[in-house]
């Protein structure tokens, strides 16, 4: 499933972390663990392995989200849609090999009535929340 670049929000940034896509791939995978390195998420929950069609509920800054995976593809792509009250969102990680590490870019596209009412805001927020979520993984992966 592919973001939508015209959605009201739509952000995209990419980092550079020096560690392999397996190891990139092993943390975001472990959906359970994301409170253990990253901060603004709590209350996760997950009944099975990470496999398409599975769904997870998560909060993230407060909103309380229900998503489902539609694409895992080891090591390289890792996707989930996701829903709350006036939104959907399409979220995509993605983890290229390069020289000492990996080039991980991930993509997320945002609509819905609430997302339309607030686009300004919200595109701002998700920028800082995606430089945030990037800078953690980095850390975590390079320990």
């Amino acid at each position: 499933m592919q973001v939508n670049p015209g959605a009201p929000v739509f952000q995209t940034k990419e980092i550079f972390i020096q560690a392999a896509p397996e190891i990139v791939w092993g943390v975001l995978t472990n959906v359970s663990g994301w409170t253990n390195w990253n901060p603004k998420i709590s209350n996760v929950r997950m009944d099975s392995a990470v496999a398409v069609g599975i769904a997870f509920r998560w909060t993230i800054n407060g909103v309380r989200i229900l998503s489902v995976f539609h694409t895992v593809e080891q090591p390289h792509t890792l996707g989930w849609s996701g829903a709350t009250f006036g939104a959907t969102a399409i979220h995509n990680w993605h983890m290229e090999a390069v020289d000492g590490g990996s080039r991980i870019r991930v993509e997320e596209s945002m609509e819905g009535w609430l997302v339309a009412l607030f686009r300004k805001k919200m595109n701002r927020d998700l920028a800082t929340d995606m430089q945030f979520w990037l800078e953690a993984l980095k850390v975590r992966c390079e320990k």
